[in-house]
């Protein structure tokens, strides 16, 4: 089976695939001998090579009425030199067993672009690899890298016809072309020479099957608000929710069919049938990549395939993403200390946890650490490729690596011999990537940023003058002037760049995204929107209002704009918005109001509806507001922090109603920034706002009750260890704290009584417990009793 080293995108596998399926196609309805036609023209008989799962091979690109023009055009020496180009340092051409002279590599057109592409295959560190080439204004560019198999080209013939097509289906499954599949599967199924089983064709089939049902509805995430909170479904591309809302978050499906959902604070994996693949029993999920995914419980790290079945014999304290094959993994000595190395697919330790720090793989290699001033680039079998002796050396990138000679010296490059090619003067230096890396020239941490873009001869394209620059994929950067020269921590207005240094655009955007077929994600101070590769707005797509990103997903465009999800068509006609209003019952409701007076400051603030004493709803409004910090900020003016708000229904019985007010204030230059939570009792019916007092009867001293009971579970519940020692003193009169059905909760805010990470310490205290001073005459608790 193939595996992207890439994004896995459906896209870049296309490209590599619609060739062999056009020929698929032809092949069946002409019966003119292709090798005759080779041989005349004293060409090989497989002029159109592919490889991937089982590295494939196709014969010739056999569409009439362009074949004459790929043969015109056919020149193995150019087209050598730009493949050459492209690969990495230590990697060889694939060369065909019945022309050991001719290399697997072709020029033609594979995506039906009318433009002439480049497919070849090459051997790197045991691996063979199948790249496609695009060209454009800035030359030639790597679109597609595919790892296939151990086998070699010659070796798929060697099974007979039947093999050619059951590797063809499972290639096009794989590039997620079931269709297309399911006809080479009738058309190797027909034939009578030995080939797979009965079995490994039905199982491939089913496996069809079973794609083309994921692939007959495309959904996407939506949330609605609810009485019950924010909740998350499903919608189809005609706005209709298919997948009923009812988790607290939805992620993206996949293009495995699986999506990872959150349902009380745990998470789980779905497919698009709705049915469960993993329960929600998980602290996390990552992503899958290259079939495989971590999740994260009381134990630590696992690594799970895409049944949701376990695949590693134990729990670790890490587990990365997976990279050609290998995922990152630490361990933890008694000591405390982290050990790194490297899982394969299996979830197997293939090279062993003896490493004090590791990269992920690229192109065949790892950086890792063995002890201080001990740096090894390795292969991915833990080989020794080089040993470094720096202080510091980072990724390898195009045959380079970054490094510095002593701690918290400059950064230059050295090669993979460790020859220095870049003699050290950056305060920071990435990785190259396409034979360029983003490198910082200031002399200290003190000074201004000077970023700029080099070449591999430490040349400046773009020069070391600026606050920031990044990638943007497709020969594209962003490249930003501080908005504020003295506070150059308060961020940046980006102009686009290509990779050769040309300036394309005036620094207009707050953000931009990274490019995909063409087209980025960009924002200004007011609006949201697509810009092509030169930068401009592209006035095919929707333009906006708002400080967001945009995402093409199939036929409609996906909006994440001032914190909400909204999808459109390509020509900005809503599809799907998250609702405003929050019914309850038929008389009351809650609506939602948006509060955005600078692009730094956006708060959603509830407003009640329904109530039957006028004055008394204006009154809760009015407090409402306040307390989710709507207040006078000014409009046009460069704020040093940012703040955001929103609010829920946590929880609504009888005629109370408990809402959630949060807020995240972050100062700009910060290392992160503080969160706030406040819950709002509100009594529908009677009109007021209860306090934690209105729940117990008077002289009840409810504030020593309580205050031993959350004492007692610091003390006996292994689950509150985090708190520091010391810091609890007891709670106060006004405590927050919301109620639930059957119980109390009482909370702190973060460092109030423990670190940060531990958020906000809450303590559970069910009403049984001290319903002797609860005052259930009182009218909070008849409020929802």
């Amino acid at each position: 089976m193939i595996e992207s080293r890439s994004s896995g995108s459906v896209g870049l596998a296309f490209f590599l695939w619609a060739a062999f399926y056009r020929y698929v196609s032809w092949i069946g309805a002409n019966t003119v001998s292709l090798e005759s036609r080779a041989r005349q023209y004293r060409l090989p008989r497989d002029l159109n090579k592919l490889a991937a799962g089982h590295l494939l091979q196709a014969r010739t690109y056999a569409v009439k009425k362009t074949v004459w023009s790929v043969l015109q055009m056919w020149d193995e020496r150019k087209v050598l030199e730009v493949v050459r180009k492209h690969l990495p340092p230590t990697a060889e051409i694939c060369r065909e067993d019945d022309w050991p002279r001719r290399a697997c590599v072709r020029l033609e057109d594979v995506d039906g672009d009318g433009m002439q592409e480049i497919v070849g295959t090459y051997h790197l560190e045991g691996n063979t690899y199948i790249m496609g080439l695009k060209v454009d204004e800035s030359g030639w560019q790597v679109v597609a890298n595919l790892i296939g198999s151990h086998r070699y080209p010659h070796d798929f013939y060697r099974g007979g016809a039947p093999y050619y097509w059951y590797y063809l289906a499972e290639a096009q499954l794989k590039a997620n072309l079931p269709q297309q599949a399911v006809k080479s599967i009738e058309a190797g199924w027909r034939l009578k020479e030995a080939g797979p089983s009965r079995e490994a064709w039905l199982e491939l089939l089913q496996q069809v099957r079973i794609e083309l049902v994921r692939q007959t509805v495309n959904l996407f995430p939506a949330s609605v608000k609810t009485d019950r909170g924010t909740k998350w479904g499903y919608i189809n591309d005609k706005g209709q929710l298919v997948i009923e809302p009812r988790y607290d978050f939805a992620d993206d499906f996949q293009e495995n069919g699986l999506a990872i959902v959150t349902l009380l604070d745990k998470n789980g994996l779905i497919d698009k049938d709705n049915k469960y693949v993993i329960v929600p029993k998980y602290d996390a999920i990552t992503r899958f990549s290259q079939d495989r995914a971590a999740v994260v419980d009381n134990a630590g790290f696992h690594v799970i395939n895409e049944k949701g079945e376990i695949l590693t014999d134990k729990p670790y304290s890490f587990i990365g993403m997976y990279q050609e094959g290998r995922a990152l993994f630490s361990q933890v000595d008694p000591q405390g200390t982290s050990h790194y190395g490297y899982l394969d697919r299996d979830g197997k330790e293939v090279i062993p946890a003896t490493y004090q720090s590791g990269t992920d793989f690229h192109e065949g290699r790892a950086v890792v650490q063995a002890r201080p001033n001990e740096f090894i680039l390795i292969g991915r079998n833990g080989e020794r490729l080089h040993t470094f002796a720096y202080a510091n050396v980072g990724q390898a990138g195009d045959g380079l690596l970054a490094f510095q000679e002593t701690e918290n010296g400059p950064y230059g490059y050295v090669d993979e011999k460790g020859n220095v090619v870049i003699t050290p003067r950056f305060l920071t230096a990435q990785p190259f990537e396409k034979g360029r890396a983003i490198v910082n020239a200031a002399k200290d941490f003190a000074e201004n940023n000077q970023y700029g873009l080099i070449d591999k001869k430490g040349t400046f394209l773009i020069p070391g003058e600026y606050n920031d620059i990044h990638w943007l994929k497709e020969n594209r950067v962003a490249v930003g002037k501080a908005r504020d020269s003295q506070r150059p921590y308060l961020g940046s207005r980006f102009a686009i760049a290509d990779t050769d240094g040309k300036i394309l655009t005036d620094f207009l955007y707050n953000e931009v995204m990274e490019y995909q077929d063409g087209k980025a994600s960009a924002n200004d101070d007011r609006h949201t929107f697509f810009i092509n590769r030169g930068g401009q707005i592209d006035r095919f797509f929707p333009m906006l209002e708002g400080s967001g990103t945009l995402t093409q997903e199939n036929d409609l465009v996906k909006a994440l704009i001032n914190q909400r999800v909204s999808y459109y068509t390509r020509t900005g006609k809503p599809v799907w918005r998250q609702n405003t209003v929050i019914p309850l019952t038929d008389q009351f409701r809650v609506r939602e109001e948006l509060f955005n007076p600078n692009k730094d400051y956006i708060v959603y603030y509830p407003r009640v509806e329904g109530m039957a004493n006028k004055d008394a709803q204006n009154n809760i409004n009015d407090r409402l507001k306040d307390m989710s910090q709507v207040k006078p900020i000014p409009a046009n003016e460069q704020l040093d922090y940012s703040y955001s708000g929103d609010f829920s229904v946590e929880f609504f019985r009888k005629h109370l109603l408990v809402l959630l007010l949060v807020g995240y204030n972050f100062p700009f230059g910060a290392a992160h920034g503080m969160p706030t939570q406040t819950y709002a009792h509100i009594d529908l019916v009677k009109g007021k706002m209860y306090q934690l007092k209105d729940l117990f009867k008077p002289n009840s001293n409810y504030v020593k009750v309580l205050s031993e009971i959350v004492g007692n579970l610091i003390k006996n519940d292994p689950q509150y260890s985090y708190v520091f020692p010391g810091s609890y003193k007891g709670i106060k009169p006004d405590q927050p704290f919301y109620v639930k059905q059957d119980a109390l909760y009482l909370y702190f805010a973060p460092y109030e009584i423990g670190p940060y990470a531990a958020g906000f310490p809450t303590f559970r205290i069910p009403f049984a417990q001290i319903m002797d001073i609860i005052d259930t005459e009182g009218d909070f608790w008849q409020s929802f009793h």
